[in-house]
């Protein structure tokens, strides 16, 4: 899995790159704030993460994801790997 602490020094690191290639405040602080919000999202979507098909990918694994799988029914199976609930 993706370890989540890992996102806030992540966005820190990005930002103060982006620093460096500009002189645009605005820029920056807009760059900052979009990738702190995907940074949520996605520590959101890991800590929260419900269906077994996602708790599959989390753990970036194609052996789980085969085995939830297959637990849905036949004509379910593609529905079931597009269905990801988060909260």
């Amino acid at each position: 899995g993706i370890p989540t602490d890992l996102f806030g020094p992540f966005v820190t690191a990005c930002v103060q790159v982006i620093r460096t290639l500009t002189e645009n405040d605005a820029a920056e602080e807009a760059f900052r704030w979009s990738l702190s919000l995907i940074s949520r999202i996605l520590t959101r979507v890991i800590n929260e993460g419900s269906t077994i098909v996602m708790k599959a990918i989390n753990a970036n694994s194609g052996k789980q994801l085969r085995r939830a799988v297959g637990c849905a029914p036949r004509g379910k199976r593609a529905l079931w790997m597009l269905n990801i609930q988060v909260g």
